[in-house]
């Protein structure tokens, strides 16, 4: 039902990833719009870039992204789309390729379709809940499916290259988790599970927002995911708050209940749940 959509947004997302490359190649500055939150010119020409190009494809949806000035979209109702021109900004400024362009579509304010491109690597991850995940890369196209480890200890951990803390140190413990991957972008991450090249990522950080979950979680959740803050919920797209307050798990649905406890007992010995 949403083929247009998506064929529409992983041409945007391409496009968006050249923009990217284009400034990667060049000596570029970096501004920082708060601690530790750098943004470049790559930021804001793709920021730009992909919102006239929704705009122009999807003109009734809402728009929500990281650089626009003004997200009052995000009170609407309906189809509203959520963007992160560039997910990974200190990965890029590190120039280790890992970084992304996340498109999410939450319809009702449920994730519903998700495109996450890696310029670098030109990989292009995309799903829509209830279908299919995909991944293209080198010019082949392959379907999605998260693994069905169970055993905590067995469980392949991916983990922020630039925000592990910790807690999540406590969590790898708790589990006695002894495989860990570190890599930039949540998209990224949410994609390396849906690979089975990784099982569980934890954030345990209210540093987080809409836009990095949207996409990943559409994804994740079309392989066979979950996709949760760590108290469980779901995610609920629209209103006047888009951060992510309760952080992320994303994990293979066969793990999912044995990580949520552990991982919600850590968040809560640092104060971000209740």
């Amino acid at each position: 039902m949403l083929d247009r959509e998506v064929a529409e947004t992983a041409r945007i997302a391409r496009h968006a990833g050249a923009i990217l490359m284009g400034v990667y190649a060049t000596d570029f500055s970096v501004a920082y719009k708060g601690k530790a939150d750098p943004v470049t010119e790559a930021d804001t020409r793709a920021n730009a870039y992909i919102v006239e190009a929704l705009r122009t494809a999807f003109p009734e949806d809402g728009i929500v992204a990281e650089e626009n000035e003004d997200n009052s979209d995000a009170l609407q109702p309906g189809r509203c789309w959520y963007v992160d021109p560039l997910d990974g900004t200190r990965e890029f400024v590190a120039r280790n390729g890992e970084f992304s362009v996340m498109l999410g579509l939450a319809i009702d304010g449920v994730s519903t379709l998700g495109v996450v491109y890696q310029p670098g690597t030109d990989k292009l991850y995309y799903g829509v809940v209830g279908d299919d995940a995909v991944l293209e890369e080198r010019g082949e196209r392959r379907q999605l499916r998260v693994s069905e480890v169970s055993e905590p200890s067995q469980l392949k951990l991916v983990v922020s290259r630039s925000h592990r803390n910790t807690a999540v140190a406590d969590v790898v413990a708790q589990l006695g988790i002894r495989q860990e991957t570190a890599s930039g972008s949540v998209g990224l991450k949410a994609g390396l599970i849906a690979e089975q090249l990784a099982d569980v990522y934890v954030h345990i950080s209210d540093r987080s927002s809409a836009w990095d979950a949207c996409g990943p979680e559409a994804i994740l959740k079309a392989a066979g995911g979950r996709f949760t803050d760590l108290e469980g919920n779901p995610y609920h797209y629209g209103g006047t708050d888009i951060r992510n307050r309760k952080g992320i798990l994303a994990c293979n649905a066969a793990a999912y209940d044995a990580v949520l406890p552990i991982a919600g007992a850590a968040a809560r010995s640092i104060g971000l749940i209740g």
